[in-house]
Parts: structure tokens; C-alpha cells; sequence
């Protein structure tokens, strides 16, 4: 089963160049997929799969691990370990994993520590990925080409070999597991304080998964397994959602924004693509968001404190905002002239209460002239560029090194803060490596996307003629796009394209398609009345 990550700082996106703003996530290019019982590969399948594959390559990518990175995976036979005297055993605590269903490849546990006041501390543990994928390392070098997993509808790709991902590297339940520990204390008015960052020894006592703990925690579903399983695990989880709601509350306060828009689903039914349906926002899924929201906070103003560089995560204020506020006028709303992301967040708020079942299309398009995410140099002294989308001057990923090669830098820069040693990076190797990643992060969604319609097509191949609803999600001179909602799918406006801009509603009709290359074509008909 094959699945596009919401978690980590998965921006996704979506994770997608990503976009992760505050709650609900935004992942533009996420694509799961329900595979068929029957072991073989469907037809339609194995076209895709090979679609997929040609992408990574015609985008600078690898689609298969090199054989020395084979050979490199013979050598490793158990997760690491180590007694070194600055490593805390917290194997006590009531650690656990939230993820999807299908998830294997588990980056973070989270767990919560009541202290006197009523504060409460929060503890992320992150797999210590580099104490096994070491620097230069066979599977280091492959990593360091991709960056990052590539999810599609018809495979992964991933970052790393799954024997380390989703095994010994892998955040496993019931696993003793080194890893990083981000530990900080939420006040009852989610204020975030007395941070810290250590390593530590840890074991995942329950893996859970997204669905079934938002319908517990909502009183919509009974207790997954895993949680009843472990004494006092209802209590922790509990405790968990309470401290993220706070610490979404402060965020939305300070002006993160607040979008929502659709992850698709592929279904196979039996050999054949069934649909691509929309995957839905939920609590747990906003608890891991807010606790990896914090976490990275926290990172990125250790790595400045210790006087090291750092990777940031930024995005910047908004080229096309003049368009924001000509769709906010549109909704007899007013912006203000220049970059204002409390405003733009309080504007969001008010569409997403007026008109729920649109949201989703406002969000997109908001989305889109946003623009996209991407990594810079942060050298300690030096102004923060922050991310507009979040409201926050300090922002690193480091919660998801099996996926994520930026991740991987971060912790390798922890790592030798804590040591006390000299800093294992110099800058124009990380100004040259934030460049790369954000190079390959747009070309991993270029495959993503590219798949993404190629299976929209093999949908939509037999609809020729149909009219559709849609909205208009890019305009440039290289052509004016639209998504239609059922199947989720975006396609190209070959006629009647003049005057339309990102976020204009629209009829069409579909011409043609082209699985192949991914081709879906559209014309602008007349609204239906």
C-alpha cells in the first residue's frame, strides 16, 4: 500500500513542492493507494508503474538503489545501539506513534508528561537515521540525490532502502530505538517553553493510526487496539489532543493560516483503477501537525543558540498577493495592501464558517499563489526569513529523516551541537545542499503530479464529452489549469481560457485524454443554470 505523508512537516505540498502551513495540513500532490488483495500487479498498475518510473528518470531522479548500497544494507543486521553516557533512557514513558494505517516507515513518538502548574511537557523522540546512514555512506550518496521519498499512485520511491526505513531506522513498536528527543513544556495558554534537546533510548508502545484514533478521540469509534492494549495510553492520548488544540490555538492567534485542501485517494478495485477520492483532515492528524510544528521551532532556535547554521524552511511573502485580495473582495472581504498573514488567516477563518463545502477550492487557490516552500542557509547572527504561511521566524524540518534528506542534515548538525564538536557541515556546502533539495523537492512533484494525472486519465478516458464543475489553479503563459472534483483530477483549458485567473469557478468539458503523458484536456462551456 502506497501512501503520500501527512506528517512531519509534510508540506506538503502538499508534501507536492510541499506547503505545510498550520491546521489542516496543506499537501497538494498526496496520493494514497488501496492495492488489490490478489498479489499480482493490475494491468493498469504495472502502466503506471512504469509511467512513474520514466518520470523519476526524465527528472534527475533514481528511480532503483545503486548495487553499493545493496551491498552497504548486508552490514547492517540490527538497529543501532549505544551505552554513551549522554544518552537518557526513556524507555519507561508511554511512547506512541500516530501515523496511516498502512504507515511503516514511523520518523517520531510523541508522549506527554503532566508538571506541576497544569503545564504540560511534550516530548517528540526522532529516529536517530544517522547512527546507522552515516555520512558518504553508500546510502547516503543515493539519498543525497533524491532528497526525499516520491509517492505516487502507482509506487514509492523511497529515500531509503526499506530495510533501514521502514525496519532498523523505523520508530517500531516494541523496538528499543536511539533517537533524538525535542522536549519542551506547553502552558495552559499553549505558550511553548523550557526547550530542550538531548538524545535518548526509546520504545514505541503503541502504533496507531490516524482514522481510528480521531474517531476515539472525537466519540465516534471505539479504542483502536493498540491504545487499549497499554495501560494509561487513554489517558496519555487524551492529554495529547488537549495540549495540541492549545498549541493550535496560539498559532491560529498569531496568524498561521488555515487551509484545507483535498488528498486524493486511489482505489483499485480488484485489477482496475476505481477512483481517486478525497482523504480527510482529522484531530489526531492536527496533533501530530502541531506537536511537529513545535518540534521543529524548537530545533531551529537549539541550532542558533549552540551558534550553528541550520537549514530553514521559508516561505516567502507572497508575489501574487494582489490577486489574494482581489479573491477576498470577491466575498465582499478586504485585505490589506501588502503581505498580512494574521489578516489572510482571519479571512480564512471567516470562509471556512460561511461556506465549509467550498473551502477546500479557496483553499487550493490560495495555495497557489502562495508559491511554494524552500530550504536557505541560516548562519547564526543572520535574520531569519521565517514562513509566511506559519507566522514563524523559526523553522527547520527535522522530524522525518527516513523520507526527508534535509532532516537527515539537521540531525547530523544536532547532533554535533550536543557533542560539542565542530560544525560538520560548512556553509556553501549547505547553501549548495538547500538549493539541491529544493530542486529535487520540485521535481519529486513534478513525478507526483505527473502520475497523479496519468491515473486521473486512465479515469477519465471513457468520460469524453462529460461537463464538470471546476476551479482554475494555474494561469501563466504556459497555459491555464483546472481541477474537476469527481474524480479528483486537474486538467488543461484549451479554449475559452481568456481572463481566467487562479481561483475562478468554471464549467467544462473534457476532449481528450492521454494516459501516457498525462494529458487531460478541457474546454470552457457555458455555466449550467
Amino acid at each position: 500500500m502506497q501512501r503520500r505523508r501527512k506528517k512531519g512537516g509534510a508540506e506538503n505540498s502538499s508534501h507536492r513542492p510541499s506547503l505545510f502551513l498550520a491546521a489542516p495540513i496543506v499537501v497538494l500532490s498526496g496520493y494514497h493507494l488501496r492495492m488489490p488483495s490478489n498479489s499480482s500487479a493490475p494491468p493498469q498498475q504495472g502502466q503506471l508503474k512504469d509511467i512513474a518510473h520514466r518520470a523519476m528518470l526524465d527528472n534527475g531522479l533514481q528511480p532503483d538503489f545503486p548495487p553499493e548500497v545493496t551491498q552497504q544494507l548486508k552490514s547492517l543486521t540490527a538497529a543501532a545501539q549505544s551505552q554513551a553516557a549522554d544518552i537518557r533512557d526513556l524507555r519507561q514513558l508511554l511512547w506512541c506513534s500516530i501515523d496511516n494505517d498502512e504507515s511503516r516507515d514511523l520518523d517520531q513518538l510523541s508522549v506527554a508528561v503532566d508538571v506541576p502548574g497544569g503545564s504540560t511537557r511534550i516530548l517528540v523522540a526522532v529516529a536517530d537515521v544517522d547512527a546507522l546512514v552515516t555520512r558518504d555512506s553508500p546510502a547516503d550518496r543515493h539519498a543525497s540525490i533524491n532528497t526525499t521519498s516520491v509517492y505516487t499512485a502507482a509506487q514509492t520511491f523511497p529515500m531509503l532502502p526499506e530495510r533501514l526505513s521502514t525496519d532498523l531506522t523505523s520508530l517500531n513498536q516494541g523496538g528499543e530505538r536511539l533517537s533524538i528527543v525535542i522536549d519542551f513544556t506547553v502552558s495552559t495558554a499553549g505558550q511553548v517553553t523550557a526547550p530542550e534537546v538531548y538524545r535518548a533510548r526509546v520504545v514505541n508502545r503503541a502504533k496507531l493510526a490516524y482514522n481510528s484514533v480521531a474517531a476515539w478521540l472525537t466519540g465516534q469509534g471505539p479504542a483502536p487496539a493498540p491504545l487499549a492494549a497499554v495501560r494509561g495510553m487513554d489517558q496519555q492520548l487524551k492529554t495529547q489532543d488537549r495540549v495540541a488544540q492549545a498549541l493550535k490555538a496560539v498559532r491560529k492567534s498569531q496568524g498561521a493560516l488555515g487551509l484545507t485542501t483535498l488528498e486524493a485517494q486511489a482505489v483499485y478495485d480488484g485489477a482496475a483503477l476505481e477512483d481517486l477520492r478525497p482523504d480527510e483532515d482529522n484531530r489526531a492528524k492536527e496533533l501530530i501537525q502541531y506537536f511537529m510544528i513545535a518540534a521543529n521551532g524548537v530545533v531551529a532556535q537549539f541550532l542558533e543558540a549552540r551558534r550553528f547554521p541550520s537549514l530553514r524552511r521559508v516561505l516567502r511573502q507572497p508575489e501574487r498577493w494582489p490577486r489574494i485580495v482581489e479573491l477576498a473582495r470577491g466575498f465582499n472581504e478586504t485585505l490589506p495592501p501588502n503581505p498580512d498573514p494574521k489578516a489572510l488567516s482571519d479571512f480564512l477563518v471567516r470562509r471556512q464558517a460561511a461556506a465549509p463545502a467550498t473551502f477546500p477550492d479557496l483553499s487550493l487557490a490560495v495555495v497557489k499563489l502562495l508559491g511554494a516552500g524552500e530550504y536557505v542557509l541560516k548562519r547564526p547572527g543572520e535574520p531569519a526569513e521565517g514562513h509566511f504561511g506559519l507566522a514563524v521566524s523559526d523553522y527547520t524540518h527535522a522530524t522525518a529523516p527516513n523520507r526527508r534528506f534535509p532532516d537527515v542534515i539537521t540531525q547530523r548538525l544536532v547532533k554535533a551541537a550536543l557533542a560539542g564538536g565542530p560544525v560538520v557541515y560548512d556553509d556553501e556546502t549547505l547553501r549548495t545542499l538547500a538549493a539541491h533539495c529544493t530542486l529535487q523537492e520540485g521535481n519529486a512533484a513534478k513525478v507526483e503530479r505527473l502520475v497523479r494525472k496519468s491515473a486521473a486519465a486512465m479515469l477519465l478516458q471513457s468520460r469524453i464529452g462529460q461537463q464538470f464543475d471546476a476551479i482554475v489553479t494555474g494561469a501563466s503563459p504556459k497555459g491555464t489549469f483546472v481541477r474537476i472534483r469527481q474524480p479528483l483530477a486537474e486538467g488543461r483549458l484549451m479554449k475559452g481560457f481568456e481572463g481566467l485567473d487562479v481561483g475562478d469557478a468554471v464549467r467544462v468539458q473534457l476532449t481528450h485524454t492521454d494516459m501516457q503523458r498525462g494529458f487531460i484536456d478541457f474546454i470552457r462551456v457555458p455555466a449550467s443554470h
